[in-house]
């Protein structure tokens, strides 16, 4: 008898645990974290430096995107500009204003304009990146 009601408590606490834990969980990954998986080469050697053997695991600061405090040097996921179902996860080059010398782009330099990011890979012969597509718009950081 009083296993059972052992295990009816255990189970309470497991239950009421459980939805307090999946609202406040959804609620961070949501606004504050996102956890994305890197695979392929574009970061290399920074991520994912095995290849695609062992894919990196990345947590993803979504409240500076929320508040546009993007900066040179942070690490984005954007939603590709040729495949909006895709995303890519790429470094910041440049913010909206810099000069950009670009490697292979239309132009040989580049002003990034208002509200736009100049984003490149790691590992820039095998990147598809500003280089290729230009200045990504903001709204497109999904980080």
């Amino acid at each position: 008898m009083a296993q059972t009601g052992f295990g009816r408590r255990y189970f309470k606490a497991f239950v009421s645990g459980f939805f307090v834990a999946v609202p406040v969980t959804v609620t961070v990954l949501d606004r504050l974290a996102y956890v994305a998986r890197v695979e392929g080469a574009s970061m290399q050697p920074s991520l994912n430096p095995d290849g695609e053997s062992s894919p990196d695991v990345v947590l993803l600061n979504r409240w500076s995107v929320r508040n546009y405090q993007v900066h040179r040097g942070d690490i984005v996921s954007v939603l590709s500009p040729k495949d909006p179902r895709q995303k890519i996860i790429k470094r910041v080059i440049g913010i909206e204003g810099d000069f950009i010398k670009t490697l292979g782009y239309k132009n040989r330099y580049v002003r990034v304009p208002d509200g736009h990011l100049w984003i490149e890979g790691d590992h820039h012969g095998h990147s598809f990146d500003s280089n290729t597509f230009g200045p990504v718009i903001n709204e497109l950081v999904i980080m």
